[in-house]
């Protein structure tokens, strides 16, 4: 059996950029997947998530992902497919690869 995270996240790609963004406790959306708000509650994390897709018309495919914490607090990704999506894209140097 997997070993799931309680401790979600709430990611998106930016409409305009196409840049994976991370919700931050502000409401605001940032490039840093260290900015980004954990909800140790999957119910308020799931309620969070419903009212950005209601309202905001900024982003796409908005999800709640599984991280972990690091030794000072700040979420980590845990699967593949998060870690992955932090680095940036794979095939030429844009956005995160190019910094």
């Amino acid at each position: 059996m997997k070993n799931i995270s309680k401790t979600k996240i709430i990611t998106a790609n930016d409409l305009l950029s196409g840049e994976v963004v991370y919700l931050t406790q502000s409401g605001q959306w940032s490039l840093q997947h260290r900015d980004a708000i954990a909800f140790d509650d999957k119910s308020a994390g799931d309620t969070r998530l419903n009212e950005i897709l209601k309202t905001d018309n900024s982003i796409l495919g908005a999800y709640l992902a599984d991280v972990g914490r690091s030794d000072e607090g700040q979420p980590i990704p845990v699967h593949f497919r998060e870690i992955f999506r932090t680095i940036g894209p794979s095939n030429r140097f844009i956005g995160k690869q190019a910094a």
